[in-house]
């Protein structure tokens, strides 16, 4: 109930957020504002801004549909098409959005954060918990000192605006090469180390982000301890709001099937839990990942996952692709190309202090997570996961945050934009052919092809079933039935068959069809229990359910 009452308040919280940006006057004004429509200047800016934003939608889907129109623009990542689109825009002196530096992190971090966290699977980070957090907590000091001291000691910057810099690059962005690994079939403990690292790495980096800034903004003594001790607490704050909101949404939509509430309540929760741990003097950023992975993976049966339904799916991948879109059109279409050409040489130091300091964190604590799991990590995954640390949205929001007070604004994020373009452009465009050369590409695109010739088979059994009903033969004629049913016969022989030749060619995939059976078995069985439970049968799942208890 406390979660509950917490999440209630954060709805409170954003509505007054939007109150206050919205609305200008009183309501003892109402009936004047009434009779004169959009004449307050903040209606006027309000229909200034939505007029800016349509743009910004149908420029965004207008990059997405250019792969689709031009094949060789396939393999360019559709995030990097945004911002060629938005530096084009930039060039032109066409600005789409003008959003206040305080507003980036509040709109554009929650929903990103959360997503990642709600798909992440923790049985799977459970086994890749160390070398992850090594990585992502880890890597962060060493990024910011790193890009820092090239940046103070190569090109005279200040230190202030050299930290700032390097905690704007500490966060890494896994979203584009998640979508190559899953296409080419890259490995699930790399796949995992990679997503791990992304979810932890975004929490430390803003945290470390809002210390310097606020060092940045208003100069006082550093204390090593003090600063360690309040970065506790102000974790320790994040998780405990994000757990007890995301306990409380996680129970309430696994145990009612309302696929439109379940969507709004992610959403909302996305931002309350932001809200509600910024006002108690915790990190929201925390909060907003402790509550996604507790909402994607906690159920009503314990030791199973909860159903991840397609509705929320495609939710959550519009509104991130929504995000996304206005994320980076904004880092193109915010960059200053007079200022990108001046810093062409810090962006150049950045980028090479960006990999370096990345080399320097991979592959010394992999060699740490491997004194302590005892589980090494091969080097071949090592250079994989030094290639692949690219900059994105994360980065992107935090740089156009800075507010303009900051003497060094204009060049942090033009040098933000030169490491995320060469991320994007040089990385993201050779993750494919490294992992080839290392040979790391296994058998996903075999587990793909046996999938879709198991959701094939399941179809046309459901036909024949259907076809072989006598009401159905009375309708349709049964003639026209035994027509169908032989040729579904005859799809069934090949699809079998299909699947028997992908099994003896690749003998590896038997261990994936017994794992796919066996989570067929249990989500039958979760299924079953939810029913129940909801039709007031029984008031909780066994404890010990049957499927979880038998061994392989």
């Amino acid at each position: 109930m406390l979660g509950l009452a917490w999440l209630v308040h954060g709805c409170c919280r954003i509505f007054s957020v939007v109150m206050d940006l919205t609305l200008a006057s009183p309501l003892a004004v109402l009936p004047s504002v009434l009779g004169s429509l959009l004449t307050d200047a903040t209606d006027l800016a309000i229909e200034r801004n939505l007029k800016a934003f349509l743009p910004v939608l149908l420029v965004a889907l207008s990059a997405a549909s250019l792969p689709r129109i031009f094949p060789p623009l396939r393999q360019v990542p559709y995030t990097l098409l945004l911002v060629v689109v938005g530096l084009g825009l930039a060039l032109v002196e066409v600005r789409l959005v003008d959003l206040s530096p305080g507003m980036i992190l509040l709109i554009f971090l929650p929903p990103i954060l959360f997503e990642a966290a709600w798909k992440m699977k923790w049985p799977d980070l459970r086994q890749q918990i160390v070398p992850s957090s090594l990585f992502a907590i880890g890597s962060v000091p060493v990024s910011i000192v790193g890009i820092g001291w090239a940046l103070h000691h190569w090109m005279q910057v200040s230190w202030t605006t050299a930290l700032l810099t390097g905690a704007c690059l500490a966060a890494t962005d896994s979203a584009s090469v998640l979508g190559v690994f899953r296409e080419v079939g890259a490995g699930k403990r790399l796949t995992t180390l990679l997503e791990g690292e992304s979810l932890f790495n975004d929490g430390a980096a803003v945290v470390a982000f809002s210390v310097l800034l606020e060092q940045a903004i208003d100069p006082q003594p550093i204390d090593l301890t003090t600063t360690l001790v309040q970065f506790l607490i102000v974790s320790g704050i994040g998780l405990g709001v994000g757990g007890l909101i995301g306990t409380a949404v996680a129970l309430l939509t696994q145990r009612y099937d309302l696929a439109w509430v379940e969507q709004s309540l992610s959403l909302v929760t996305a931002y309350g839990a932001y809200l509600l741990a910024e006002d108690f003097g915790g990190s929201g950023v925390i909060a907003v990942v402790a509550a996604g992975l507790v909402i994607g993976n906690l159920g009503l049966v314990p030791g199973t996952r909860p159903q991840k339904r397609s509705t929320m799916v495609e939710f959550w991948e519009f509104t991130i692709f929504l995000v996304n879109s206005i994320v980076f059109l904004l880092l193109g279409d915010q960059v200053l190309f007079p200022y990108f050409i001046e810093h062409v040489g810090t962006s150049i130091v950045a980028i090479i202090a960006v990999v370096i300091s990345r080399a320097v964190a991979i592959f010394g604590f992999s060699a740490l997570s491997g004194l302590i799991t005892r589980s090494p990590i091969p080097w071949a995954e090592q250079t994989v996961l030094w290639w692949v640390g690219l900059r994105g949205s994360v980065a992107i929001a935090l740089a156009l945050s800075i507010p303009d007070l900051v003497t060094d604004r204009q060049q942090i994020i033009s040098n933000s934009f030169g490491v995320v373009l060469f991320t994007l452009l040089v990385q993201g465009l050779t993750t494919k052919p490294l992992l080839d050369a290392l040979n790391l590409l296994e058998t996903r695109k075999y587990q793909d092809q046996y999938l879709e010739r198991v959701a094939q088979r399941m179809a046309l059994e459901r036909l024949q079933q259907y076809l072989s009903l006598p009401q159905t033969q009375a309708q349709l004629g049964e003639s026209l039935c035994q027509i169908e049913l032989v040729t579904i016969a005859q799809k069934l022989d090949q699809a079998s068959q299909d699947m028997a030749q992908l099994r003896a060619d690749h003998p590896d995939l038997e261990a994936f069809v017994e794992q796919q059976k066996r989570q067929q078995l249990q989500a039958i069985e979760s299924a079953t229990y939810d029913q129940l439970i909801q039709a007031g049968w029984i008031k909780k799942a066994p404890p010990a359910p049957l499927i979880l208890s038998t061994k392989n």
